[in-house]
């Protein structure tokens, strides 16, 4: 499916892509028998930059399968053309490219047989694993892949100095400082590094 934009003005009053898409995806429709219904159980849509959410198929007001919608987002409050907002959605069984769903949406999804879809989820689960790596102010890392920088440094093991929040990487051998754009997300791995002990004498 292609892309659907639209103005502020259709968005039905929703103040955020999440609210828009938590509505467009909850629903209730009337069928011989009975009724069809989708409703989202939850969903996330950090910076307006990609919607993920967990939808139960509900029949006759029965909760079924839960799946997961992913809808890559275009928040433009400034558009020249008045298409402020726009969404492309899909589902976890066509493998969507975007695979930072949280956690909390992924544990409420049903067993699925679809190849695409598990490898999808098998993706998402590996980047919450890297992210969830713990690092120490003083660790050494190594890239499985170095990285070339704007000063034309290429490096692939750096010392670790966090300041709070802050993180930062210094080569070892020059000890210039560098930043890494979505460090967490890249493959790598600490280096074990044999410390000294200053021997005691009684």
């Amino acid at each position: 499916m292609g892309w659907l934009t639209m103005p502020f003005t259709s968005m039905g009053g929703h103040p955020t892509a999440k609210a828009y898409l938590d509505a467009q995806f909850t629903y209730t429709r009337d069928v011989a028998g009975g009724t069809k219904a989708l409703r989202v159980l939850a969903s996330s849509c950090p910076q307006n930059r990609t919607y993920y959410a967990a939808a139960q198929v509900m029949t006759n007001g029965v909760g079924g399968e839960t799946f997961a919608i992913v809808c890559k987002v275009l928040w433009c409050p400034k558009s020249k053309t008045g298409e402020n907002f726009g969404y492309k959605d899909m589902e976890e069984s066509m493998g969507p490219c975007e695979d930072d769903c949280p956690g909390s949406i992924l544990d409420l999804l049903s067993p699925t047989d679809n190849e695409y879809a598990q490898g999808w989820r098998q993706r998402c689960r590996a980047r919450l694993a890297r992210r969830a790596r713990k690092l120490e102010h003083g660790d050494r890392v190594r890239l499985e892949t170095p990285v070339k920088f704007v000063d034309g440094h290429i490096g692939s093991e750096f010392i670790v100095e966090k300041r709070g929040r802050r993180l930062s990487l210094r080569d070892p051998e020059t000890s210039l400082r560098y930043r890494i754009a979505g460090f967490m997300d890249l493959p790598w791995q600490v280096v074990p590094v044999t410390k000294v002990h200053k021997t005691i004498f009684a």
